[in-house]
């Protein structure tokens, strides 16, 4: 089996859109949650916040031509690929285009926009709206495909779309490519954009958010008052190798991915699953060869929601005991569904790597409910670790967890 390193990264997020700024803003202990004013357009509609990509740059050369089957999804999911492959010195090198590359990449959906052009053609029965490239926008596999494209890669192609797991289990799959000798390099990560659809599908569960009036009080991981989530946008790629070949090349490396695992709950297609969340825990630890105590913090899923954060941090405190600290990177960015866990584990790697990690923002009283963690709140904590945890919990049951390994 291979050895799988981190030598790339590049992300587009509300912190920002270089991952050196990012980091830093964490610092600032403020979040970027703000009012968005179209949602209060929508009848029955009880949130009216958001979270927005701070900082990004389309670069000139992405044209109207390269752009033609892009949406806002693929286009940040593309820019950021190219920037992780520039830190990782690898664009234009031959490895990209001769098939031992390939791409792992997902978000929830395609954009939003195109799907509601094909929609227009039902209600009006004409197809003014569409074009050659509606579809490829549209496509729950847009991301993928268009970085494969654009960066004309000839190595296996591995969507996801599977919700808040998307950028995680991407990753997951990528690594696990690299691992058993199918591909030398992997560009891994997920990407959404925000829309207000996305918005009213969990306002009609009952799970945003409705401090509209108090932007900066939410959300609230493992608050006692917490009131659900905030929905965000942004891209996260990463740059995996085959351990061997980075030595080879002279790369920096920013991590090393240990272990990786991911299942399903099988119960409900909503609900979240405290046995299944814990066993998913387990056989990353399993896949790592790592116990319980070799775990140095965990980055949460964290959304902020009551019946997901008590599920988790349960679950953590089941298989990584009370001692082990913990936090939420939601309660800066919301969540950004698709991007979250590429994005999560680009600012955790960060986080090992400089000693330092954020607290939870808007912790105040910690729910009695929740599990007995070592919760990180108020200010950053320094912490020197080798190996850390980050986990994603997605609708349908899915789950994934990844522990990465200080180099």
């Amino acid at each position: 089996m291979k050895r799988v390193v981190i030598t790339g990264m590049a992300l587009a997020s509300p912190l920002g859109s270089d991952v050196s700024s990012a980091f830093e803003r964490l610092k600032v202990y403020k979040n970027c949650i703000q009012h968005w004013d179209k949602l209060d357009e929508y009848e029955r509609l009880n949130t009216s916040l958001g979270a927005f990509v701070n900082g990004f740059e389309i670069p000139d050369h992405f044209n109207r031509k390269v752009r033609r089957t892009m949406g806002n999804v693929a286009l940040m999911a593309s820019v950021t690929a190219e920037e992780a492959l520039k830190d990782a010195g690898l664009l234009g090198d031959d490895i990209i285009t001769n098939g031992k590359t390939g791409v792992s990449y997902g978000s929830s959906s395609g954009s939003l926009d195109a799907i509601l052009d094909f929609y227009s053609m039902c209600i009006d029965k004409k197809v003014k709206l569409l074009n050659s490239g509606s579809y490829i926008k549209m496509m729950p596999q847009t991301t993928a495909v268009n970085i494969s494209l654009y960066l004309q890669t000839k190595g296996r192609l591995i969507p996801s779309s599977t919700a808040c797991t998307s950028g995680s289990m991407s990753i997951g799959y990528a690594y696990e490519t690299i691992k058993n000798g199918y591909q030398t390099v992997m560009i891994a990560g997920g990407a959404e954009e925000i829309h207000p659809t996305q918005v009213g599908i969990f306002d009609t569960l009952y799970a945003t958010s409705c401090k509209n009036n108090t932007p900066e009080l939410t959300p609230a991981p493992f608050d006692k008052n917490r009131d659900g989530l905030v929905i965000g946008e942004g891209a996260g790629t990463l740059i995996l190798e085959d351990y061997d070949y980075a030595k080879a090349r002279g790369a920096k490396i920013y991590a090393e991915i240990a272990g990786f695992a991911t299942n399903t709950d099988g119960t409900h297609i909503t609900n979240p699953n405290k046995e299944t969340m814990a066993e998913v825990m387990r056989l990353s630890l399993s896949d790592a060869g790592l116990s319980p105590e070799n775990i140095g913090y965990v980055n949460a899923h964290g959304t902020g929601t009551v019946n997901g954060d008590i599920a988790e941090s349960c679950a953590t405190e089941e298989v990584l005991g009370s001692k082990v600290p913990i936090s939420s990177i939601k309660s800066y960015t919301g969540h950004t569904l698709g991007a979250c866990g590429a994005i999560e584990t680009i600012l955790s790697i960060e986080m090992m790597n400089k000693n330092w990690f954020a607290p939870t923002l808007n912790l105040n009283n910690i729910d009695e409910n929740c599990g007995n963690l070592d919760y990180i709140k108020d200010c950053g904590r320094k912490i020197d670790c080798g190996y850390i945890m980050t986990n994603n919990f997605a609708f349908g049951g899915i789950n994934t967890s990844i522990i990465l390994k200080r180099i």
